[in-house]
């Protein structure tokens, strides 16, 4: 009897300590990954979302992918740390909608951009500027020259300073490095052909109306998302986004 006492004990302070436990750093958080499109469409999107799964597995966070805008009401976005727009393209979400996602980032949540982020919702000016920038051209997929130039942030800590990559490098209508963010990896224009912003911004990240975001350029190829540099990349931009959720 006394036996049996003190196992019923022992599982119940158990079940108490593991209830109060902290969690460990991006454990139970939930993102939801949004890849509607209402223009061109990039074959890389399943590939995206089998790694941004998988990276949730390693590190304690939750994916929920969808192409449903219907997600994007006050009570189903509360359910989410941060969103994430992996290669959107065109108008994706109404007016009600989209202003639910400005009071979602004005809450303090978390937002990141992936590639095509920038091809969408041009007559959003909010959006504009949360992501950054706006897409105006590219030129063929080509390999180019990353920079890093800030390797204080979670998205480019254990970088190298330069490195190889290959990508759709976009032109962007205005250069984000004269907008409000801190400019992460540029890529070195005389590295491919036809490049237009000089100094050519690929990633970076700012505060804005009360959230996070982050954005990078890179994402259009399926092979994006298997290069140990890129996940590396886009897992601590993540992360930072997730810090302030």
């Amino acid at each position: 009897m006394k036996c049996h006492r003190f196992i019923s004990c022992f599982c119940v302070f158990f079940l108490m300590a593991a209830a109060f436990a902290p969690a460990a750093a991006g454990q139970d958080k939930q993102l939801l990954v949004f890849s509607k499109t209402a223009g061109f469409r990039h074959n890389s999107i399943p590939a995206g979302i089998e790694a941004l799964k998988k990276m949730g597995r390693e590190q304690g966070f939750s994916i929920t992918a969808t192409e449903d805008a219907a997600f994007f009401t006050d009570e189903k976005l509360a359910a989410y740390h941060a969103v994430i727009f992996l290669n959107t393209t065109g108008d994706i979400l109404d007016e009600e909608q989209q202003a639910a996602f400005e009071r979602y980032i004005q809450a303090g949540h978390g937002f990141v951009g992936i590639h095509s982020a920038t091809d969408t919702e041009y007559e959003w000016p909010w959006y504009g500027k949360l992501v950054g920038a706006y897409f105006k051209s590219h030129p063929p997929t080509a390999k180019g020259k990353l920079k890093v130039v800030d390797h204080s942030h979670p998205s480019t800590k254990g970088l190298p300073r330069e490195f190889m990559h290959k990508d759709e490098w976009y032109d962007f209508r205005k250069n984000p490095s004269s907008s409000e963010v801190t400019v992460l990896v540029t890529i070195d224009e005389t590295s491919y052909d036809h490049g237009e912003n000089k100094a050519h911004p690929v990633s970076w990240y700012h505060e804005f109306d009360g959230g996070r975001a982050f954005y990078t350029l890179m994402g259009h190829m399926p092979e994006s998302f298997s290069n140990p540099l890129v996940l590396k990349h886009l897992s601590g931009g993540i992360r930072y986004v997730l810090e302030g959720s």
